[in-house]
């Protein structure tokens, strides 16, 4: 019995595949498709492999049980695109047979009609706006959180195009949840897959959604009024902490008492809150997982060190490329801080610890020449200090605990990073 979590380089994103079933009877689910620039020259390539070490024929489609997209973020849901456009099209070389596609839309999600949310002011306008002086005037100090609220408004259009293609593609949306949204409901038992695998929803809760249900209704009322908003103030609308990954997918996926938590971009104390929710974790209680894949790339502003304490892994996968700065310092130093270095686990990065860095470096300085404008305007305003490489950088810290560092691997360009829970698969 299979049972392997096979986790692929996606720049900033996410893109996953869980391996599980036996030779005789193989699933495979996709999770993420990362954003562009990872479908082409990674993703595709990983399926064919699939394919080939399954021995399907090139004319024959390779089944998906699942596609799973965690939420509409473009790092998350572009790489999807790609694929359901080419297999739309018939371009593709690659067939699949997808039996279903697990998303929420966001309209879905409000109970809006398509394109209600951005009503207004499209996508160009949005991106448009993403370092003006304008948004960065108007919105909140923590620039991390105003960048991926702008990012994922500008994903809407793109995840209709997504529920068109599927629909298109006849990938049944939300199978096992009679088509409704995928939602953390209490002590709600988990879904049965073929091949034996138990999936627990976790996340989003209903408390969440009716938050954001509430900015989005007020947002509407102003704009019915005649009181039509900028762009920027808009958007500023929704720059909540727990508003903009709140419309995240948060799994459990188990297999012969073997667990793998995947949890898109959500934050770390709603993750603990589904999962008391859902009965898997009692009150100040802990539970121990076999792979952890972490929150939002390993961003500071989803995590902390209780987290950690709380819910344990055996294999932690930070998913970036040191984009938006992630994965940040500060998560591993939390990491380190509850698990110490005497017990046996393993850090899975998707990039080298050098390339990272730099990644974060060019962040570090671009943010801080916007802060230094920021501060021309208003000398409240703070600016971060110069990047030092031994204070900030990846690099310094792990060499400052080798024992922590001797828990790291990465993965290799073109080669397949499978976590095997069970019997390995092979590729």
């Amino acid at each position: 019995m299979h049972f392997s979590l096979d986790v692929l380089p996606a720049r900033k994103g996410d893109c996953l595949m869980l391996h599980y079933g036996s030779d005789d009877d193989p699933h495979l689910i996709l999770i993420d498709g990362g954003p562009s620039d990872v479908y082409a020259p990674q993703l595709k390539p990983r399926l064919e492999l699939v394919r080939g070490a399954r021995g399907i024929d090139e004319t024959e489609p390779l089944p998906l049980d699942v596609v799973m997209v965690s939420h509409i973020d473009d790092d998350h849901i572009r790489g999807i695109i790609e694929l359901s456009e080419e297999q739309l099209h018939q371009t593709a070389d690659l067939k699949l047979k997808v039996k279903t596609l697990w998303h929420n839309s966001f309209d879905d999600l409000l109970g809006t009609k398509p394109g209600a949310l951005t009503a207004g002011f499209g996508t160009a306008s949005v991106l448009a706006g993403l370092d003006s002086p304008a948004v960065l005037q108007e919105l909140d100090p923590e620039r991390e959180v105003e960048q991926q609220t702008i990012e994922l408004l500008a994903s809407i259009p793109q995840e209709r195009t997504l529920r068109d293609n599927a629909d298109k593609l006849k990938w049944k949306p939300n199978d096992k949840f009679k088509g409704d949204l995928i939602l953390a409901k209490p002590a709600a038992k988990p879904v049965a897959l073929a091949g034996g695998l138990k999936v627990a929803v976790i996340g989003p809760m209903q408390q969440e959604l009716q938050a954001l249900q509430a900015a989005h209704d007020k947002w509407l009322r102003a704009q019915k009024a005649g009181k039509k908003k900028t762009p920027e103030a808009a958007l500023a609308a929704y720059v909540d902490q727990s508003v903009p990954n709140l419309s995240s997918i948060v799994v459990l996926a188990e297999l012969q008492n073997k667990r793998i938590l995947l949890t898109g971009d959500a934050r770390g104390d709603k993750i603990i809150e589904g999962m008391e929710l859902v009965g898997l974790l009692k009150k100040g209680g802990k539970l121990h997982l076999e792979i952890l894949k972490v929150p939002h790339h390993g961003s500071d502003n989803n995590m902390e060190t209780g987290f950690f304490k709380r819910v344990t892994a055996d294999h932690y996968v930070f998913s970036g490329d040191g984009e938006h700065g992630n994965p940040e310092r500060n998560t591993l130093q939390m990491l380190l801080d509850a698990r110490g270095t005497d017990d046996d686990y393993t850090i899975h990065l998707t990039y080298p610890i050098d390339d990272i860095d730099v990644a974060r470096k060019a962040d570090w300085t671009k943010e801080q020449s916007k802060e230094k404008n920021r501060h021309k305007k208003n000398p409240a305003k703070p600016v971060r200090e110069n990047w030092s490489p031994a204070k900030h950088g990846l690099a310094a810290f792990f060499k400052a605990h080798p024992d922590f560092a001797a828990k790291v691997v990465t993965v290799e360009p073109q080669q397949p990073h499978l976590i095997d829970l069970l019997d390995p698969v092979a590729l």
